[in-house]
C-alpha cells in the first residue's frame, strides 16, 4: 500500500510517495516552498526526484533539494531545453481561463529565474523505478510540453499538467502541441479506474477526458 503525500505549494503540487520506509518525490515547486518542501521531505527516506515537465513551477527547487537531500533527478530528455529558458517551447491556449494563465506563465517565464542542472537520469514510456522504493512505472504524456510524463503506481496517475484541475477538472489548458495533448489525455481515459494526482488542483477520479 502506497502512501501518499500531497505537498500544496501556491497553486503547485508537489507529492512524496512512500512505501516500506522508502519515498520518490514527483515535482518540486517554486523557490519560496523549497523550506517547507524540504522539511516534508527530511520525514522520509526519500531516494529520487521525478519531474513531470521542465516548467519552472514544477522544478525550480530540483537543484537544491537534490542537492539537500542527496538523491538524484529524473525527467524526459525532451524537456531538457526548458532547464535553461522555459520559453524554448512556445505554448498556447484556446479557452479564455487557459489564455490567462498562459499570460501569467509566460510573465513569469520572463521575469524569474531557474538554477540550472543536469538530470540525473533520463526517463522514458515504461521506465520501472521499483529499485527506489516505490513500485511505480513512467507514462509518456506528450503535449503540455514535448517530455511531459506521467508517474503510475497501483490505480494512482500522477499526471503533472497532462490535465489541470487548477479552476475545474479538464484537459491541459495551455499546450505545446495540441495534437499530443489531447491524445495523451485520451490515453489517460483508457486507463479506466485511477485516482488523478493533478499538478494543479485536488485529486479527482479519471474519467472521459476529450468529448
Amino acid at each position: 500500500m502506497i502512501d501518499i503525500h500531497r505537498i500544496v505549494s501556491g497553486n503547485v503540487n508537489c507529492y512524496i510517495v512512500a512505501k516500506n520506509g522508502k519515498a520518490i518525490l514527483i515535482d518540486t515547486g517554486r523557490r519560496k516552498y523549497r523550506e517547507k518542501i524540504l522539511q516534508k521531505c527530511r520525514e522520509f527516506h526519500v531516494s529520487l526526484i521525478v519531474l513531470t515537465h521542465g516548467h519552472m513551477d514544477h522544478c525550480q527547487n530540483a537543484s537544491y533539494l537534490a542537492g539537500a537531500l542527496q538523491v538524484p533527478i529524473a525527467m524526459s530528455e525532451k524537456d531538457g531545453n526548458l532547464i535553461p529558458d522555459n520559453r524554448k517551447q512556445a505554448l498556447s491556449a484556446r479557452t479564455f481561463l487557459g489564455k490567462i494563465v498562459l499570460a501569467v506563465s509566460l510573465s513569469s517565464f520572463e521575469k524569474d529565474s531557474m538554477e540550472t542542472f543536469e538530470p540525473t537520469m533520463y526517463l522514458k514510456h515504461g521506465d520501472d523505478l521499483s529499485s527506489y522504493g516505490v513500485d511505480a512505472r513512467i507514462v509518456e504524456l506528450p503535449g503540455h510540453t514535448q517530455g511531459s510524463i506521467g508517474v503510475r503506481i497501483e490505480d494512482t496517475l500522477f499526471v503533472g499538467d497532462a490535465l489541470m484541475n487548477m479552476f475545474y477538472p479538464t484537459i491541459s489548458m495551455l499546450y505545446t502541441d495540441e495534437r499530443k495533448m489531447l491524445k495523451s489525455a485520451e490515453y489517460i481515459s483508457e486507463l479506466g479506474e485511477q485516482t488523478i494526482y493533478f499538478g494543479h488542483g485536488k485529486p479527482k477520479g479519471n474519467r472521459k477526458w476529450v468529448r
